[in-house]
């Protein structure tokens, strides 16, 4: 194994923990069925994204791990980052308030729903990382990059956030919240802030995609927007 395939499932496996901490914490007991059922589908999705990046696309996978505010190259990116990461902790402790409190009372077949709804977000990343070796979880142009416009890219611009959002979308239903997709707009929000931006540096940087933003008119949603 070399050393970068032992560093992504070593940042993986840390990843995941905090992950189990933000959900049993705040639930404060362990008996709690749809987070361990929502825990086994997210990790079994990363897991084996990661597992294919490590044999297909070792450069790709080098390239999504380094992500985070602190590696976003303008001041913007970094805000947005911030501000996603806060609201994607709210999207996972909210639903865990609600369910420990018992302000919703969510059905077992609409929380199968949601952690299908998670793994179909994570099918639509990994068809984009099947199509896109450049999906960099930072904004950046590299000197041997090219636009995409093949695969989920000919549908829509930015296919990896309609698959994230559908996977956020079936966060709280796992979890057992309706109160909680309440937060999938404030999550929705940051990243439309930042596909913008990201619209807007490419269009600048990258030779060829202010043709493929003439070419393609949807952002996420095909016929809406």
């Amino acid at each position: 194994m070399t050393d970068l395939n032992k560093k992504a499932l070593g940042g993986l496996a840390r990843f995941l923990i905090c992950l189990a901490l933000l959900l049993f914490l705040p639930a404060w007991t362990f008996d709690y069925w749809q987070a361990w059922l929502f825990l086994a589908v997210f990790s079994a999705s990363t897991l084996a994204i990661t597992l294919y990046l490590m044999r297909n696309d070792p450069r790709l996978l080098e390239r999504r791990m380094h992500a985070g505010p602190g590696a976003e190259k303008e001041k913007s990116q970094k805000i947005i980052q911030l501000a996603a990461t806060a609201a994607f902790i709210t999207v996972l402790v909210f639903p865990v308030i609600d369910h420990r409190f018992a302000w919703s009372v969510v059905p077992s077949s609409a929380v199968v729903t949601g952690d299908a709804l998670v793994a179909l977000g994570f099918a639509i990343v990994f068809l984009v990382f099947k199509e896109n070796t450049f999906a960099s979880p930072i904004i950046e142009v590299e000197a041997e990059q090219k636009v995409v416009s093949t695969g989920p890219y000919a549908v829509v611009r930015h296919p990896m956030y309609i698959g994230a959002l559908i996977m956020l979308l079936g966060v709280p239903l796992a979890l057992g919240s309706w109160w909680g997709l309440l937060t999938i707009v404030p999550i929705t929000l940051v990243l439309v802030w930042r596909l913008l931006d990201e619209e807007d540096v490419l269009a600048k940087s990258l030779p060829g995609y202010s043709e493929y933003l003439s070419k393609v008119r949807y952002r996420l949603v095909p016929l809406i927007w």
